[in-house]
């Protein structure tokens, strides 16, 4: 999948006494990766632009930024940006796999498509 130009909204609050800022946001980020929320190649705010919207140190972004693209979650492309890896770094997940199906199959219903549809949506485009 492409990269897209615009850069994605974070969704995260940092909140005192629930652990360092820099873990939060970095278990903030993971979470939106694997509900879907951030999918493959969104690109993340830069490193100073989500400091001021979250009221954090740059060095503290930079940090969860770094700790995500070392465990495979993000991908840092210098000056282009930092974007959500293609792969997710867990490897082989069933269960994810099958999270993943159900969230297509009941977004392709709200669209008033059946399952047969939804299918052969897959082999089409896949």
């Amino acid at each position: 999948m492409a990269s897209r130009d615009a850069t994605t909204r974070l969704r995260v609050r940092i909140r005192e006494g629930h652990g360092p800022p820099y873990q939060q946001l970095r278990d903030g980020i993971r979470r939106q990766i694997e509900r879907g929320a951030l999918l493959p190649g969104d690109r993340l705010p830069p490193v100073r632009a989500c400091a001021l919207e979250l009221d954090l140190a740059p060095n503290t972004v930079a940090r969860s930024y770094r700790a995500l693209e070392d465990a495979g979650w993000l991908i840092g492309r210098g000056r282009a940006g930092t974007f959500v890896s293609e792969r997710l770094p867990t490897g082989s997940d069933e269960a994810a796999l099958v999270e993943a199906a159900d969230v297509y199959l009941r977004r392709a219903a709200q669209l008033g498509f059946g399952r047969a549809e939804a299918e052969h949506a897959l082999r089409r485009d896949g």
